[in-house]
């Protein structure tokens, strides 16, 4: 069958206990000690996020025994990792990742990250939107068209489903014109638009092609068009395994300052962002959605867990002559810091 036939059956709190179990019971067979729980199913519709059913951990508990309409597959699933103390990662573009799935996180110390594995068209797009806008260049239209032949391509097709992954393709670029406010007014964007088509002969070969239009000087236009074809799965299983592997290795860092007691990052990893398309972060935090800056970001905690300081472009010690000095006598190195700062495992290793 070219659709999902294996389905668990029953409410959805039964869907909710089966799957515990099933994660208990892989747990208990594999004697492991961690799992991580990482959604590659095909996209869902948008839920619509309600007051009194997703904002808090208690009402969506309380939503998942009524059997609430808009509590989704996937939002199960979360919930059952979480409750399981599984790390759980939304590789797909619909809203699993809702206020009292977060809340549950945090009360749980587990750590939850989303949304959408960013392989292709998207990744390339947050590096040029970036590039442009860096440049002093006005991206005014971006359009983006695709068409592929896959499960997803045929998930794609439904309206609903759709919407989904138009958003989270739409947003990737709004950090980046919001960066820049003599180039944009309060509230201005570029015209923004995503197509999506099935075609089945091209399977998982995806095509992607792209419009960029620019102002430049004396309201002169610029057009860049790229055409790109991806293998769709092939693009997403390196990013699979990176996210696992990342996943793991962030949810052992533990930070503290003089004597307190040590504090793991917050339980939405959003160091992940630079693998997916429409980075979760902790409320209130910004979205960064640049390509480099996320790079960067990763670079950096791991420069961190080694006690190095973090890689900037300042480079003084190239320019102010007697950085320069310093720097070729090695007498820059030979400082003692003012304070140490540890980093530890969860295993005590520091």
């Amino acid at each position: 069958a070219d659709r999902a036939t294996n389905l668990i059956r029953g409410t959805k709190y039964e869907q909710y206990l089966q799957v515990r179990a099933d994660i208990k019971d892989f747990r208990d067979k594999n004697k492991l000690d961690k799992i991580i729980v990482l959604w590659t199913a095909n996209t869902e519709r948008f839920c619509e996020v309600r007051a009194g059913v997703h904002d808090t951990s208690e009402n969506i508990e309380r939503a998942l025994r009524d059997n609430n309409s808009e509590i989704s597959p996937s939002t199960i699933f979360a919930l059952a990792a979480i409750d399981e103390n599984c790390i759980y990662i939304n590789g797909s573009p619909q809203n699993t990742l809702v206020g009292g799935v977060v809340e549950r996180a945090e009360m749980r110390g587990v750590f939850v990250a989303g949304d959408d594995f960013k392989s292709g068209q998207t990744k390339l797009k947050s590096v040029l939107v970036d590039f442009l806008v860096s440049a002093g260049l006005k991206p005014v239209s971006i359009v983006s068209y695709n068409h592929l032949g896959n499960n997803d391509g045929k998930n794609l097709s439904a309206p609903k489903q759709f919407r989904s992954k138009e958003i989270t393709k739409s947003n990737v670029v709004d950090d980046m014109v919001e960066s820049n406010q003599v180039l944009y007014k309060p509230g201005e964007k570029p015209d923004h638009v995503v197509v999506i088509k099935y075609v089945p002969y091209v399977g998982d070969s995806k095509r992607a092609m792209d419009e960029y239009t620019s102002e430049i000087l004396l309201h002169g236009t610029n057009t860049i068009v790229v055409h790109n074809t991806c293998e769709d799965s092939l693009l997403a299983v390196p990013l699979i395994l990176d996210l696992v592997l990342l996943a793991d290795l962030f949810s052992r860092f533990a930070f503290r300052e003089t004597d307190n007691s040590y504090v793991r990052l917050h339980a939405v990893l959003s160091p992940l962002a630079y693998l997916l398309k429409a980075p979760l972060v902790a409320s209130g935090a910004p979205v960064v959605n640049a390509l480099f800056k996320q790079r960067a970001n990763i670079d950096n905690l791991l420069r961190a867990a080694l006690a190095l300081p973090p890689n900037n472009n300042l480079g003084l010690e190239h320019k102010v002559p007697f950085l320069m000095k310093e720097l070729h006598s090695g007498a820059l190195f030979n400082s003692p810091p003012n304070k140490k700062q540890k980093l530890t495992h969860e295993n005590g290793d520091q």
